[in-house]
Order: C-alpha cells, then sequence, then structure tokens
C-alpha cells in the first residue's frame, strides 16, 4: 500500500525520525515530508477514521491506505497499517464541561498515571511494524467559544489540582488581587464563587481582558499534556512515531495555536485542516478532514451551499492538502454519519444504514488513487 519507490537517495537523513525497521518519517531534498513504511518505501496515509469491523474492502476500493483514530482492531488483521490511541483520559482524573476534555494535568500523581497507561498500551504493541504511531487521545477538547477553558478551571471543585493551580496562575498575573482581576477583566467580580455561579448559569466570560489570560493558561495545560504523554508513550515504545492527539470535532482551542505545542514534543503532530499556518512546518497528519461542514464554508453557523459547489471546493481543498509539502497524512473524519445528519451532507463515508454515501466516496477515491502524482512522486 507503500508507493512504488525509494527514498532512500532522496531523504535527508539528519530530518529522519523514527527508528529503522518501523515507520518513520523524512524530508527529502525537495523540500516534501513522507512517511516512510518499515520496508523503507514512501508512504502517504490516506486513513479513515472509526472505520469498522468488515470495511477493509471498501476501503480498498475507495484507495485508503491507512486505519485512522478509533478504527476497529480486528481490520488490522488483513495487514492495514494503524494507528494507535493511548487514553490517556482514562488514566486519571478528567476536567469535563460543554466543549472542554482534558486530563487534570496538575495532579501530582499525573505523570506516574500517565507512564502507566502508556506502558499498559503500548508496551504490547511495541514490536508491530504495521503501526504508524500514537495519539495520546481520540477526543481531546480544549473549550472553544461560551464557556472556555480558564472559565471552566476556575469553576471546578477543589479537589481538582487544576482549580488551585488556574485561581494561583490568574491572579499571578494580576497582582494576587481578585479586585484587580476583575478590573482588567471588566467584570464585576468579588470573589471566587461568583466565576463558579457565572458558570453554572452558562454565562460566559468574554472581554479581551480575559480572553488574553484565557489564552496563556489553555497553553499552559497544552504544554504539560503534551509533553508529558510524549513522555510516556517514549519511555514504553521507542520504536513508533508520536502524533499528538486528536481533538473533538469543533473543539479546537481558537488563538491559543495548541498545535504549536503538539509540534514540539510530537513526531508528526495530527493538526486540524482549519490551521493552514501548520501546513507550512510540517511533518503533520491533517485529522478529522470533511467536506460536508459548515466549518468548511466559513466558520459555524455558516451556510452550506449546493452538492455541486461543495464538491468542487471540496475537491480543491484535499488535493490541496495532499500536495502540500508538509503533509505526510490526512483522515476522512468519520466512517459513518452521526445521528440527525442527512445525505448529501453527512459526514460519513458510509450514511447510517451502511449505504455508501457516493457524493463523497466516489470523488474521495479518485483523488486517493492520484496521491503519488499530487504529490510529484516518480518512481525510481
Amino acid at each position: 500500500m507503500a508507493l512504488a519507490g525509494d527514498l532512500s537517495e532522496e531523504v535527508r537523513s539528519e530530518t529522519v525520525r523514527g527508528r529503522a525497521g518501523f515507520f518513520r518519517v523524512g524530508q527529502a531534498r525537495d523540500g516534501a515530508w513522507w512517511l516512510i513504511d518499515a520496508e523503507g518505501r514512501p508512504f502517504f496515509a490516506a486513513a479513515a477514521n472509526e472505520a469498522e469491523a468488515g470495511a477493509a474492502e471498501r476501503l480498498r476500493n475507495w484507495n485508503f491506505t491507512t486505519l485512522g483514530a478509533g478504527a476497529a482492531e480486528a481490520l488490522r488483521e488483513d495487514g492495514w497499517p494503524w494507528v494507535g490511541t493511548v487514553d490517556f483520559c482514562g488514566a486519571g482524573p478528567v476536567i469535563r464541561a460543554a466543549g472542554v476534555r482534558v486530563p487534570d494535568v496538575f495532579d501530582p500523581d499525573w505523570e506516574r498515571r500517565a507512564r502507566g497507561r502508556a506502558a499498559e498500551v503500548c508496551a504490547s504493541s511495541a514490536a508491530e511494524r504495521a503501526l504508524v504511531g500514537w495519539l495520546a487521545d481520540d477526543g481531546i477538547a480544549w473549550g472553544r467559544g461560551g464557556v472556555t477553558l480558564l472559565q471552566v478551571c476556575l469553576s471546578l471543585e477543589p479537589g481538582f489540582a487544576a482549580y488551585h493551580a488556574a485561581w494561583e496562575f490568574v491572579l499571578a498575573l494580576h497582582r494576587g488581587r481578585i479586585e484587580a482581576m476583575a478590573k482588567a477583566w471588566g467584570v464585576p467580580i468579588a470573589n471566587k464563587e461568583v466565576v463558579r455561579e457565572m458558570t453554572r448559569a452558562d454565562e460566559a466570560l468574554a472581554s479581551r481582558g480575559y480572553w488574553r489570560d484565557n489564552v496563556q493558561w489553555t497553553r499552559e495545560m497544552a504544554r504539560r499534556y503534551f509533553a508529558g504523554t510524549a513522555a510516556a508513550i517514549r519511555a514504553s515504545d521507542g520504536n513508533h512515531l508520536v502524533l499528538g492527539a486528536r481533538e473533538e470535532w469543533n473543539a479546537g482551542p481558537a488563538g491559543a495555536n495548541v498545535s504549536e505545542l503538539a509540534a514540539a514534543v510530537s513526531d508528526v503532530p495530527w493538526v486540524s485542516w482549519r490551521e493552514p499556518g501548520a501546513l507550512s512546518a510540517g511533518p503533520v497528519w491533517v485529522g478529522d478532514f470533511c467536506w460536508a461542514r459548515e466549518e468548511f464554508y466559513g466558520g459555524r453557523g455558516s451556510r452550506l451551499t449546493t452538492v455541486e459547489r461543495m464538491l468542487r471546493k471540496g475537491r480543491k481543498e484535499l488535493r490541496r492538502l495532499i500536495a502540500a509539502p508538509a503533509v505526510v497524512g490526512y483522515s476522512w473524519v468519520r466512517w459513518r454519519d452521526r445521528p440527525g445528519e442527512r445525505a448529501p451532507l453527512g459526514s460519513g463515508l458510509v450514511r447510517a444504514d451502511g449505504t455508501e454515501a457516493r457524493e463523497h466516496t466516489e470523488l474521495v477515491a479518485d483523488i486517493n488513487g492520484r496521491i503519488g502524482s499530487l504529490r510529484g512522486f516518480s518512481a525510481s
């Protein structure tokens, strides 16, 4: 399923990340990044997330090359390259709210728990040559719009370490005084309980002053999360690539540039297709792509257009992503439509009843079949 040919003479050795005999990544002399499979061949990951058992024949027909996040383990028996997920959110206290799902990385036991989780999940697959790499979590969420991450943490129960860390963090920015914080935010906050009551009432802090502090806090939590999870994975499995984390759909941390923090410690960070800046650095894996989404047309609440225009724009965007030198793979967002979605604007490759979503699959199959030419690769 790799592209025919050899990159051994083209890849700059100093750029290679990963271990020989397993999936690696490296940059060719023309500037393009590539995955390199266990046999040393150039590889581009055209993946389908959440592929279900029995999907192998359809995936082949649609020219997919890889099992994405959340794919059924039974599919691995056919020899498919696959993406693993550690699920660090299952290793200890997790902060959960609308748009927020992240481990309490300030918990004094967080690093030990993370290492234990990685040892439990990663060590048993360390010799798997078909494993491309590890996502820390499938469904991390840093908050987007409404009540954001800092407000959530300031409103937690005192049993969460992140509650105390958040208040220490924000007060340190404002001379240690709630009055100074309230003035900077332009919000009448007399004590900590006021913030908790606002959160319970779903009343979002939204001033410019608050937003600056929220961005700093989000980046600090993300830094701790990505550094801790990457270190834990590598301690248990030094053979496979670290891929960052998959965000919940529509839950990106607006303004916080979390992908930069993932890239600092990951071999191939899993980034949103909504972050064009990430596509200029590389190597990156573009996660959760789908052209039947409001955000594809300008943001949440944007009006979806005709099917013809959707597919024309979708073709252009997917071809652009595949051709981008920094991109080594992409993932279609999900296998099956979510409840309530209707053709032709569902997000799955198959509809809720399992029938093929031809408005997606025929075009995807064609583009996937042209990856070599889109990447400018010619076999030697």
